[in-house]
Order: C-alpha cells, then structure tokens, then sequence
C-alpha cells in the first residue's frame, strides 16, 4: 500500500496523525500512558481531524538515549518502532548540527515533550495499522517570519527544519507563520521515499487532518491519499554506456542504483566505439524516483552523461504472503492478474535464512516454500 502526503497546509505531527486517522488508521499508545484525543476542525468547508495528545502531567526535556530507550522498551511492532526512531535520529542529527554539538548530547525541547513522542509513534503505529509500505510527499511550503522557541526566537523555516529537509523540493509562501514544523519536517524525512506529483495508484481512501490556525489563502490541512500501485503506467529507463569503468565497481554502482529507488538493474556487454569492449548499465524507474537514480548513476560510474527513455509499464497487482518451511518464516511474493494469482515467487534471502538454519539446500527450502504457498493460495 502507497502512502501520498499532500502538504497542502504544511505538515506537523499532530495534523499528519490527524490525517491518517481520518483515513480510517487505528493507534494504541497505551504503552506510553498515553491516548490521542480526536476532534474536528472546518478548514475552507473541509473537514478535517485534529489531534491532541493527553495523558502526561509532565513535559521534561530529554535527550536522544531517553527517548530511544524510551521508545525500545516499549514493545512496538518491528517497522512502527524503526520507524519512530529514524524520525528522533534524523532530529538529533539536525539539532545537532545546528546547535554544533554531538548528536548524543542533543537535549531535546519543544520535540522532546511526551506529546510529540505520542505524535512521531502514534504516526508509526498509525502507517502499520493502514499496512502503509511505501510513503511519497508532495512539494512542502515555507513560511517566513520567526518562532519562539527554547533557544530563543528562530527564523522560518526554522533551522532544524531546513537541515531535515534536504534534498526535499521546497516552496515560499507569503505567510508569516510556521507551516512545517520539525516534528512534521522528521517524520517526512525519515518516511518518504520520494517526493513529487501525486503517483499512478488505484485510490482506495482518504484522509485530513487540520492544522491549529484558520489561514485565509489555503486550507491549513495535510491529506493522506492511499492507494496501491497501478498495474499499468509510465516507467523510465535509464542508461549509459561504459568502456573506461572498472568492472569491479558494476555491482557497486548497481546497487546504489537501487538505493536510490531503481526497480530493476542490469549490465549487457557491448562492443563501443574503435572496437572497445566495454558495457550498458540499464536501471528502470519510477517517475518519482528518476532524477535519484540518474544522480546515482553518474555519481557512481564514469559516464559523462545518461540518455532517458519513458515506456509504458505493464505489472501485476502484487502483495506478500508468509509460510513456514523448516519453521522459519517465508515471505512469497504473490502477482494476480485481474484478481487471479498467476505468479508466486518466494523471497531468496529468506530461503538462504531458513536453509542455513535448518541445515538444507537452498533449493530446497525454495521449493517447499513454493509448495506451501501453492496450498495457501489454492
């Protein structure tokens, strides 16, 4: 499932768990002794949730170690607690910097308080309740002015906001006010994949959630649009030929392809120009993530430049399932075609986990797993 944040009003903590509550999300942070109060705002005739979280007399200031502990030992699923602490890790980095200290020594103030951990974990609890996979943002507006905080008044954006965001497409807007907080600026950063226009999905829902001001040029919400990815669409395929690269380094160059958000990518060997033999990197994209990976291909290699062709794409409709062979968990890729299974792939590094645990051949693991998903499916 696809996660679209549309920053419409700007995101914060509390309006992006707004949103993701209207859109049907279900949070529990009775861990923390904590609840989310839920309410309803009326933001240019839309309405929107907002949030309040109760249930904490005291608002201390804490430092990273605290809250990453705090966080740990809560018990959170594995993905809701990974998530929660990117966000706290990307903002003691950035308050760090700005602060010019260690990271570890970051004393956490207005985002230290137990209601922005309630919002950071509630958004993490939030996603994995919706079974959110992939999260994408739109372009976020800026205000100007200045913030009261800790450390005295700030300029906006504030500091800690900018150094979350880099790399993240950026707008002013003639408003003397806050629209991305740091809070909304962390959890953008350490969630999504991917910024851009809203991507080819088939929508199954909607959400809102309201900022605390009524602002008369835009409605002061953020909108979550969720959705699976469509079957069929444009896909970019981008290449460059090779004849004074390392083979050694292919595989490097690959792979951070791939990091970058590369669908797919191969080497073919060619023959260049005065008979040199040389290779094509070819790595397929999504729109979103096209000018990522064309950054990680000429970062990586030698290429002076790379040519970009947009194709029609044709996939199937994909999810997982899990079955248990040697009893070690097997995640099974499953495509269907107008709702009808006609392809079942099983994870390898999955099967290499189970077959060096159990002490069997990969390929048989590979196989039993197959079997099993065939029986789950039937």
């Amino acid at each position: 499932m696809i996660l679209y944040v549309d920053c419409i009003g700007g995101v914060a903590g509390d309006m992006l768990l707004g949103a993701l509550l209207d859109a049907g999300a279900t949070v529990d942070l009775s861990p923390f002794d904590l609840a989310v109060e839920r309410g309803t705002a009326d933001r240019h005739g839309i309405t929107a949730v907002t949030t309040t979280v109760t249930g904490a007399a005291e608002q201390p200031h804490r430092d990273w170690g605290t809250i990453r502990t705090l966080i740990a030992e809560a018990g959170l699923p594995e993905r809701v607690e990974a998530r929660a602490q990117e966000a706290f890790k990307r903002l003691a980095i950035a308050e760090g910097r700005i602060h010019g200290i260690e990271p570890e020594r970051v004393h956490f103030h207005e985002v230290g308080a137990i209601d922005a951990i309630g919002e950071i974990v509630g958004v993490a609890l939030a996603l994995e309740s919706l079974g959110i996979d992939k999260v994408l943002c739109s372009p976020l507006p800026m205000g100007r002015g200045f913030v009261k905080a800790a450390h005295g008044n700030l300029p906006l954006p504030a500091p800690a906001t900018l150094e979350l965001l880099k790399g993240a497409p950026i707008h002013g807007v003639e408003l003397e006010m806050e629209l991305v907080t740091p809070t909304g600026a962390a959890l953008v950063a350490a969630l999504a994949e991917g910024y851009g226009p809203l991507p080819r999905m088939t929508l199954h829902s909607t959400g809102y959630g309201a900022g605390t001001r009524d602002l008369k040029p835009f409605p002061n919400v953020v909108r979550v649009i969720l959705g699976t990815e469509a079957t069929t669409g444009t896909i970019s395929l981008i290449e460059a030929n090779l004849d004074d690269f390392l083979p050694e380094l292919a595989p490097d160059a690959a792979a951070a392809c791939f990091e970058a958000g590369a669908v797919d990518v191969w080497t073919t060997p060619a023959q260049m120009k005065r008979g040199r033999p040389g290779f094509v990197i070819s790595a397929l994209a999504r729109p979103g993530d096209e000018r990522a990976v064309i950054d990680a291909m000429l970062r990586e290699t030698s290429s002076l430049g790379v040519r970009v062709a947009h194709l029609d794409r044709v996939e199937l409709e994909r999810d997982f399932l899990t079955v248990e062979v040697a009893g070690e968990p097997v995640r099974i890729k499953v495509g269907r075609r107008e709702g009808k299974v006609v392809n079942l792939a099983p994870e390898h590094a999955d099967c290499e986990r189970a077959a060096r645990i159990a002490g069997e051949p990969v390929k048989t693991v590979w196989a039993r797993a197959l079997a099993a998903a065939h029986e789950a499916v039937a």
